[in-house]
């Protein structure tokens, strides 16, 4: 609370309110743990701002990624086990999204976003072998 609390005051005097990501939850050893998400958007109802986001699921994100390697997001794919965060800001950004069953993927999780995955499969392994046969 103490913290939340400062950083409420000081973006109040005016201090911009800049989140690396507004991720939900994330994935500990022992399960799900609270992300930056409900805490940065606890900070911008209070404060009646909204804050400037650096990461996913930003499309600049992901445009970003992909500087100076001469691929298009066209022929971009990105993996990830976050169905909103990793898939919806890549296929946002142009990309096709595969989303696995693995780390905090929640059952249904692929039916949260629209358009949906490019793909889902049951681990990185079976995505990376989807890419190799069938995109490249």
């Amino acid at each position: 609370y103490f913290l939340l609390h400062s950083f409420f005051r000081l973006i109040l005097d005016g201090a911009p309110l800049i989140a690396i990501h507004k991720a939900r939850y994330f994935k500990k050893k022992d399960g799900l743990a609270l992300g930056p998400g409900p805490f940065v958007a606890g900070l911008e109802y209070a404060t009646d701002t909204k804050a400037t986001v650096v990461g996913k699921p930003e499309k600049t994100f992901f445009l970003e990624a992909l500087r100076g390697t001469d691929c298009a997001p066209e022929e971009a794919v990105m993996i990830g086990d976050d169905c909103r965060d990793d898939v919806g800001g890549a296929q946002t950004a142009g990309m096709r999204g595969i989303l696995v069953r693995t780390g905090k993927y929640r059952p249904a999780d692929e039916d949260k976003i629209n358009p949906a995955p490019y793909l889902t499969c049951e681990n990185f392994p079976e995505a990376v072998e989807h890419i190799l046969e069938r995109l490249l």
